[in-house]
């Protein structure tokens, strides 16, 4: 068992825990950790491995999130049984249309779409709309303040803004929406959000970002888009798991050896370690903060990773995995 190998799974644990929860791709950030940190494993179990170790990640979503999702919970009566499982279809509703695009397109976008230019554009075009977004919401609150006649910092006094507010701080940063819990979450507005998790489909969109935009435009909260967005993890990254497990074995003939194995196990165990901590962390941003800082970030690295690809890696003559 080679340590060095080891220690590189453990560090794209570390990448995938945090990058998959916050709304900046991971996908854009594994592809630039690939060109410096290269596993001595075959392309087929790479490509497998860039996705099932995602399931670390979900695992931590599953723990944090477990008495919530849990619909056969003791402590739940009838009514919350009931929600727990009006929750869980509301979640597999929103997922059919990734599933439905993406699982017979998949060989197709990892073939034609993983490329600098895609990855870097989708990061710069998301980042922006973030910007965008997040300055029409505060517009938006800022209106609603001046109407109550309001003074900000203060309380809401009536309760159609406080709901609308989600009882926040009436201020640009307040986190406000017309949706404030995830149960008051529509059947509808979870299956538009679920239409603009297609969009992550695209490498470096982020599946967490195209979902969390959607959810801000359809009327929730930053908190109760964050919270949607990881529970729709569960089913879509179980499920791309599964089907890069069965490429890698079925199609691609692929094995796990000793070393194979302990690979996965460090990258998903340190991804596990480090989404406990981001998910945690993220929950308690949103609530005070808006996603633009997200957004600036977004752009930056978007522009790093096009001047890694076509400037200086092209002047210091290193060979790319992608053009």
């Amino acid at each position: 068992m080679d340590v060095i190998e080891l220690l590189k799974s453990a560090f794209l644990g570390l990448v995938e825990g945090i990058t998959e929860w916050l709304p900046i791709s991971s996908t854009g950030h594994m592809i630039l950790v690939d060109e410096f940190i290269h596993l001595n494993v075959s392309q087929e179990f790479w490509n497998m491995f860039q996705v099932v170790i995602q399931l670390g990640a979900i695992l931590a979503v599953c723990v944090l999130f477990f008495h919530q999702l849990n619909p056969f919970s003791p402590s739940k009566g009838r009514d919350g049984r009931r929600a727990t499982w009006k929750l869980w279809g509301k979640i597999v509703l929103a997922c059919i249309p990734a599933a439905a695009i993406g699982i017979p397109l998949d060989d197709f976008m990892e073939e034609h779409l993983y490329s600098a230019p895609v990855v870097a554009m989708a990061l710069i075009v998301y980042g922006i709309a973030f910007i965008i977004i997040e300055r029409w919401r505060a517009t938006r609150l800022e209106a609603r303040v001046a109407a109550e006649g309001m003074v900000p910092g203060s309380r809401p006094a009536g309760a159609h803004f406080a709901r609308s507010a989600a009882a926040a701080e009436p201020t640009p940063d307040g986190d406000f929406g017309a949706i404030t819990t995830i149960d008051e979450l529509s059947w509808k507005v979870a299956l538009g959000i679920g239409v603009f998790q297609v969009l992550s489909l695209v490498p470096g969109t982020s599946r967490s970002g195209s979902t969390i935009i959607g959810g801000l435009l359809l009327g929730t909260t930053r908190s109760v888009a964050a919270e949607f967005t990881f529970f729709l993890a569960i089913p879509v990254m179980f499920g791309a798991s599964a089907l890069k497990l069965v490429k890698y074995v079925v199609l691609d003939g692929g094995t796990f050896g000793t070393n194979e194995i302990a690979i996965m196990a460090v990258g998903c165990l340190v991804a596990f370690v480090v989404s406990m901590v981001a998910i945690k962390w993220l929950m308690g941003f949103v609530r005070r903060h808006t996603f633009t800082a997200f957004g600036v970030y977004r752009i930056i690295l978007g522009v790093a990773v096009l001047a890694f690809f076509f400037v200086i890696a092209p002047a210091l003559g290193i060979t790319t995995s992608l053009s």
